[in-house]
């Protein structure tokens, strides 16, 4: 199932879509269910697919509605934490000259950084060097701590897709990332959320590719992971604990605009697509911060 969050009379409500085509969908509220705006809400529930399921089969004829219109918000507006990982690809640590790490790196991105599908994404007054990283998105559906390789997957509810928009100059302005990874509404999430049983098992083998205008600029697959799904929640499970609603961006191939030469980023009026095999396209047009 797919199931994405949009903006309802100025509040978060999230629907169903009825097939993959996404020409219709279901209003969860109008369907009269308990927990129809928020996401993480939803997944907390123990039996949360068997209560969609329900709905997708003897839902009410006026809770559904066409696709068109429909203002996206990110799938999960202010997910309890948004995990990245960095350098997770072996051509995408090469490119930038680091090394194939042993051990994978983490950093944060903070709720305010994120817009949605077919929400522009903005280049900041402060810099003009806004790049795309294409990447798998982990959504958490269980609460979680010490798992195991056996256990890990039980925990992850679906996954999306994400673009970890990043402000180049600023990112290398010290040795932690923080800062270029979060400038306001630089980063994207969505469309929406694919329940992992509709994905190979850890979303192994699925394409992860950019367009910038149409041209084609990443091309990888979670094949190529240096740390594969249950690894990363192996290890973030030894250090906090996993809750519904929590996000883990898996890291991105090569292709960067950092890394070519000349090097690319994004402007006002580009549009850029991000697409994982078996999820859908996340797309935004660029825009300048507005005052």
């Amino acid at each position: 199932m797919r199931i994405f969050t949009f903006e309802k009379a100025g509040k978060p409500t999230l629907g169903v879509l009825r097939s993959v085509a996404a020409e219709q969908y279901i209003d969860l509220e109008l369907a009269g269910y308990a927990h129809a705006h928020d996401l993480s809400q939803l997944l907390a529930q123990p039996n949360w697919q068997d209560q969609i399921g329900t709905i997708l089969e003897e839902h009410p004829i006026h809770a559904v509605q066409s696709m068109v219109g429909v203002k996206f918000l990110p799938l999960i507006p202010n997910p309890g934490k948004i995990i990245c990982v960095g350098l997770n690809y072996a051509d995408h640590a090469k490119e930038g000259g680091h090394a194939i790490p042993d051990h994978p790196s983490f950093f944060l991105r903070v709720n305010s950084s994120q817009v949605a599908h077919q929400q522009p994404m903005r280049v900041p007054k402060a810099s003009s060097k806004l790049d795309y990283e294409a990447e798998l998105a982990v959504v958490i559906g269980k609460t979680a701590r010490h798992l195991t390789a056996e256990n890990a997957l039980d925990c992850v509810a679906g996954y999306s897709c994400y673009n970890d928009g990043s402000i180049r100059d600023y990112q290398r302005k010290g040795t932690q990332w923080t800062l270029g990874k979060n400038f306001d509404l630089t980063g994207s999430f969505g469309p929406w959320l694919v329940s992992a049983d509709e994905l190979p098992k850890g979303a192994h083998g699925l394409k992860v590719q950019t367009r910038l205008n149409g041209q084609l600029l990443q091309d990888g697959n979670t094949a190529d992971f240096l740390f594969n799904v249950s690894q990363v929640l192996v290890i973030m499970s030894e250090v906090m604990t996993l809750e519904p609603g929590d996000v883990i961006i898996t890291g991105t191939p090569a292709g960067v605009g950092y890394a070519r030469k000349p090097p690319i980023f994004m402007k006002a009026g580009d549009i850029c697509e991000i697409e994982v095999e078996g999820i859908g396209i996340l797309l935004n047009t660029i825009a300048n911060e507005v005052s």
